[in-house]
């Protein structure tokens, strides 16, 4: 899908940015940085990158960067200007330190590029001090309310596929039953997507209620109709042991079942065709949104549209999954 920049007019006189990447590192944070300084130079304004988040913002650690610093990151995974949480930032008159460094430096307005934590502690930012931000959606998990699609989610769910493809592969030859868990914290579509399309026959999301003897007797339903093999995609939860528990449980059923936990290598690797353009677009319009007088506010994708998400409407709403989208899981799967 391509999405259109949205032509805006320049309003507001400023002369330096600066940017940062926070919380999980998701593939394509690169590109949306690399969009970030090349719309920002283009339009006169000097561009500053923070070094490691919100620790960086506290120590001041920020470098000025040209174009040829984000030469060839396009392709790259996680993010050159690192990232980290801050437990120092959580603290408002450590937040009011940081906006008056930062006016000291010269630098009217901040970028950052991360998942809800890392949007809130912009949104706090602006509230108590008055600092320009604009957040972009950068998280493999796709959980960030207001918005279609979050930059890494697509590259995650083809990690994720390549893994499942070269797992079933192996569970045909020796008839078994794989669980394949993969991440998305408290969010479920990684798994519903990767279920979809790697033709699971049992995918788990977080806060479905889990039958284990439920799950045994659709897998011996599909056993009784000719099948050998079956897959099971987990969604990480809130309960880091329901993989190895579920397991544990086919096994003394009867079930040669057997666990993969893809893990972080989900979040690494060359971002997609379609994270690259996503972050791209996104972190063009993010300077241009600044400069147009736009604060406190997430863009993001609907329905192919770039909107803007007031920052406070997606720290107090949660991201619902389709039911929809679990109901075509459990139909294919049949």
């Amino acid at each position: 899908m391509m999405w259109i920049p949205p032509s805006l007019p320049r309003t507001q006189p400023m002369a330096r940015m600066a940017v940062l990447t926070s919380g999980g590192d998701a593939p394509g944070m690169n590109a949306a940085l690399r969009a970030v300084v090349r719309t920002a130079l283009e339009r006169q304004v000097e561009i500053f990158g923070v070094q490691k988040g919100y620790s960086g913002l506290v120590s001041g650690d920020l470098q000025s960067m040209d174009r040829a610093s984000v030469a060839n990151i396009l392709y790259r995974g996680g993010t050159i200007l690192k990232t980290d949480r801050s437990d120092a930032f959580k603290r408002p008159e450590v937040r009011a330190k940081v906006a008056a460094d930062l006016r000291a430096r010269g630098i009217d307005a901040l970028i950052v590029i991360g998942g809800d934590g890392s949007l809130t502690g912009a949104h706090l930012l602006q509230q108590e001090t008055g600092l320009p931000v604009i957040g972009i959606p950068g998280t493999i998990d796709n959980d960030i309310y207001g918005t279609d699609d979050t930059i890494g989610f697509d590259t995650a769910v083809n990690t994720a596929l390549e893994a499942i493809d070269r797992v079933r592969d192996t569970a045909t030859s020796h008839e078994r039953v794989f669980l394949i868990e993969v991440m998305g914290r408290s969010s479920g579509f990684i798994a519903a997507s990767v279920g979809i399309a790697g033709g699971a026959e049992i995918v788990l999301t977080p806060g479905e209620p889990v039958d284990f003897d439920g799950i045994c007797r659709a897998l011996a339903e599909s056993k009784a109709r000719g099948k050998t093999s079956s897959l099971i995609v987990v969604a990480e939860g809130d309960d880091p042991d329901l993989t190895n528990q579920l397991t544990r449980h086919l096994n003394t059923h009867g079930f040669q079942a057997r666990a993969v936990i893809l893990g972080h290598i989900q979040r690494g690797g060359t971002p997609s065709g379609h994270d690259r353009v996503l972050a791209s677009v996104l972190g063009a319009s993010a300077v241009d949104h600044l400069l147009a007088g736009y604060s406190d506010v997430m863009l993001g994708v609907r329905h192919g549209d770039i909107v803007r998400v007031p920052l406070a409407d997606l720290i107090a709403n949660k991201k619902p999954m389709p039911a929809a989208i679990l109901e075509l899981a459990k139909l294919l799967a049949t």
